[in-house]
């Protein structure tokens, strides 16, 4: 676990809710990066929830959430200190410009083609290498809420994406709801497709296959033999993709990395039947990527020296559909110049 050597600034926050009127943020050193840069870390508390987010990737570091019996236990899988971190591009972090995956070497925008790094068939995967979660974001704490608000500017070129993008994410704490409330504007038509890629485990450690799975999603998405979307919006009525009705993860042959498209909210509800913990994810975008951590072998090694063994955790990635540029029945991931973007996801920690 994180030592936090900085005084804890106590915040009085001019929110309608009385149990939200005080709200602890502590500041920590998190090491110094092979760049020489320094990461830091970020611990806000309101009482009910406690989070730790780092500057580097906008990274979910800890989320400390009760039991039935209102005993608090970090439920998100992490890594052991910042070098694994810079090690593992995307775990537990913010991904952009673009989640998941982009096929056809490139995209096409008003004509142009725009080529992207990408593996030897032609799939770029979370925005490319060392994307958004491999960098140090601005980190401002909330004034007007419990909470801090992460900043960056991507350059036009950025990975082979056309136009300068300024980005931020807002981390809120309200009683047991954590919100990530995202925006993007950019200088040229480019795509964006934004989401976080926290591991979460509601029992606090060991795998998620016992715990239990709900989705709002009566189709999904076929892939090819790159993993990339046919096209065709699959329903998911007797096949092993209908989670309609909650059932343990387990079943899911424990090798679930599957895009469902979300007929309405909650997108998600993860349960663990051991602690009575609850997550409900709810979000503004059409679709919602699980996965499941199948290739996690225990050679990772968690903060409190722990290794992650497959199925350590799992990210309930809510998002545009993978590939979406190229597939023009499916919603637009397009964003032009004097557009914002907005997006927001809602994870509310609760006890059945």
């Amino acid at each position: 676990m994180i030592r936090f050597i900085a005084t804890a600034l106590l915040f009085s926050l001019s929110l309608a809710d009385a149990a939200q009127a005080r709200c602890t943020l502590a500041v920590s050193d998190f090491g110094v990066m092979a760049s020489g840069e320094k990461a830091h870390a970020y611990r806000f508390d309101n009482g009910n929830l406690a989070v730790t987010v780092l500057s580097l990737g906008g990274i979910i570091h800890d989320i400390d959430a009760p039991d039935r019996n209102g005993h608090r236990v970090n439920v998100v899988r992490n890594l052991e200190n910042l070098a694994t971190y810079e090690q593992r591009d995307n775990f537990s972090s913010l991904i952009g410009r673009f989640a998941n995956r982009l096929g056809g070497g490139g995209i096409t925008l008003d004509g142009r083609f725009y080529p992207l790094p990408g593996n030897p068939r032609g799939v770029t995967m979370h925005g490319g290498i060392k994307s958004f979660g491999s960098r140090l974001w601005s980190v401002t704490p909330l004034r007007d809420a419990c909470g801090v608000e992460l900043s960056l500017v991507s350059p036009d070129g950025d990975n082979g994406f056309p136009g300068a993008m300024g980005i931020t994410v807002r981390y809120i704490l309200v009683k047991n709801r954590l919100t990530l409330a995202y925006s993007a504007r950019t200088t040229k038509p480019t795509v964006i497709n934004l989401t976080h890629h926290a591991y979460f485990n509601l029992a606090g450690g060991g795998d998620v296959y016992g715990q239990t799975l709900r989705l709002n999603a009566s189709r999904h998405l076929p892939v090819d033999r790159s993993r990339l979307p046919t096209g065709e919006l699959a329903p998911v009525n007797g096949t092993a993709y209908d989670w309609r009705k909650s059932r343990p993860i387990g079943d899911g042959g424990r090798g679930l990395d599957d895009t469902f498209v979300l007929d309405g909210q909650p997108a998600a509800v993860l349960t663990d039947p051991k602690s009575d913990r609850t997550l409900t994810v709810s979000t503004t975008e059409p679709g919602l990527v699980v996965y499941t951590a199948g290739s996690f072998d225990g050679s990772l090694i968690d903060a409190d020296h722990r290794p992650l063994p497959a199925g350590a955790g799992i990210a309930l990635e809510t998002q545009h559909f993978p590939d979406s540029p190229h597939h023009v029945d499916f919603p637009t991931t397009v964003l032009r110049p004097g557009e914002t973007w907005h997006s927001e996801t809602t994870y509310d920690f609760g006890v059945r």
